[in-house]
């Protein structure tokens, strides 16, 4: 999510107590993520409803009760409290609220891959998902289909992904088919991608080389990455044998180009200045 003003201060605040909530362990991330999805899509249907929770001109408190009453007994605590936490809150726009509630479950549904010991394997599951999406146009367009229903869309994917990737990358990637609210299936893969290697305090990297990386040159293009940028990197692998100079590295919007060596120099050169 982009936020702006008064939005993304709603949402680092949003985002903080999820963390609270979710660092205790008697918390079900997965429930919650499951709740706060529900909740996403009431809100995004009911514009009107959407907009009272979102007025400026009502107290805090007041969209705050309006929400409980809503989602009284639909919801457990947890999820109730935080939905009241981001109505109390000021919004730039009223589409913002959605934008934060997704981004929340998202959150919550990386957050039980965490805990489980699974967040590599989502994180990777994911990358190579948006590998198969970007390069098979026919499942592309079957999956972006807007006149396919959500239920056939779902039985695809269960048909792709089912047994052969982690659970919490099923859900994320069958709510982004479903409900993709306006984004491509890229970039909304690329979101979740970029949100997983968050949850780690990770920057990701995507790296295409002309032939697989041996686990030692992974190791020291890792290295200098982290050292270059100051942050720990997930390196995200493709192979095509047609990239030029043998690798092509890319960290958010920058784009790297040469050989490993050439480039693994050239970041300790630049480390040393």
């Amino acid at each position: 999510m982009t936020a702006h003003g008064a939005s993304r201060e709603a949402l680092a605040a949003a985002r903080e107590r999820l963390d609270a909530l979710t660092d205790n362990t008697s918390v079900d991330a997965k429930q919650l993520a499951d709740e706060l999805a529900s909740v996403t899509a009431l809100f995004n249907r009911e514009v009107s409803l959407r907009r009272v929770l979102t007025d400026p001109s009502q107290s805090g408190e007041a969209k705050a009760e309006l929400a409980g009453r809503l989602l009284g007994g639909q919801v457990g605590g947890e999820t109730a409290d935080l939905v009241a936490g981001l109505v109390r809150s000021r919004w730039s726009q009223s589409r913002d609220l959605v934008d934060a509630l997704e981004e929340l479950t998202n959150l919550a549904e990386l957050t039980s891959a965490q805990k489980a010991g699974a967040l590599d394997d989502v994180e990777d599951e994911l990358f190579r998902f948006g590998r198969i999406v970007s390069s098979d146009t026919g499942l592309r367009a079957a999956l972006t289909d807007r006149a396919a229903s959500g239920a056939a869309k779902s039985e695809l994917l269960r048909s792709l992904l089912g047994g052969r990737a982690n659970a919490v990358t099923e859900r994320l990637v069958e709510r982004l088919v479903t409900a993709p609210r306006g984004r491509s299936l890229e970039s909304g893969l690329e979101s979740l991608s970029k949100l997983a290697a968050d949850r780690r305090d990770r920057m990701v990297a995507v790296v295409t080389s002309a032939v697989p990386l041996s686990d030692q040159q992974k190791q020291r293009l890792g290295a200098a990455l982290a050292k270059f940028y100051g942050r720990q990197m997930h390196l995200n692998l493709d192979v095509d044998p047609e990239v030029l100079g043998g690798i092509t590295v890319q960290v958010g919007d920058e784009i790297i180009n040469g050989s490993i060596a050439d480039r693994l120099e050239d970041a300790h050169r630049r480390m040393a200045r």
